[in-house]
């Protein structure tokens, strides 16, 4: 069995025991959307994947019905729900996109997929990235952890994500595909799981 096999059937069944374990979390967080703000419970956005194929990303809905406003969210966005906020905080919101992994679209490690407005801006630099499926965690997305944070303080937040947080998210993304093994993955997925016990913690105090 090759590396991308041995990747494939860790996802398969990381994602079936995690969401198995989780299914009354996923209940509570479902109920919680919808006494907040009713429905719809999941949103839904298309993302880039695997050698640029367009694919329905799933996230538990965090935002406001009927909002208008750009892609990025920052800081004290007042388009998220009070429970969006909290959902966001401790990374609960992207449990859905395990979904994805199954479905195949996704995997647990590996690149996150951007939006095709921003992939159009760097498409050679993701066009040789995502030769692989992009995840629901990596490298980057433990290092800008506090993108919505550091992107308050800008005065032109989608200048700031794409000229200066972007490349840096795609060097990190080769980074990592230079690198990775099934060790390293886990580290990973260990840290994102440390990271949202810790802003969990955070959001309490």
């Amino acid at each position: 069995m090759n590396s991308a096999m041995v990747k494939r059937f860790f996802d398969i069944v990381f994602s079936i025991a995690l969401l198995g374990v989780t299914s009354p979390v996923l209940a509570a967080i479902a109920l919680a959307v919808y006494l907040n703000s009713g429905r719809p419970i999941f949103f839904s956005q298309v993302r880039v994947g695997r050698n640029l194929r367009h694919f329905k990303l799933w996230k538990f809905r965090t935002m406001k019905l009927d909002h208008d406003g750009p892609r990025l969210t920052v800081k004290g966005d007042a388009r998220v729900t009070r429970v969006g906020r909290f959902l966001r905080g401790t990374k609960l919101d992207e449990i859905p996109q395990f979904f994805n992994v199954l479905a195949g679209d996704m995997t647990i490690v590996g690149p996150r997929p951007e939006v095709p407005e921003y992939v159009a801006l760097y498409e050679e630099r993701f066009r040789g990235i995502l030769a692989e499926r992009p995840g629901i965690t990596d490298v980057a997305s433990l290092r800008f952890r506090n993108e919505e944070e550091t992107l308050s303080q800008s005065e032109d937040p989608i200048r700031k994500y794409c000229e200066e947080l972007l490349p840096a998210k795609l060097d990190l993304a080769e980074g990592y595909l230079r690198t990775r093994n099934l060790k390293s993955d886990l580290g990973i997925i260990v840290q994102t799981a440390l990271a949202m016990v810790s802003s969990g913690e955070q959001l309490k105090n």
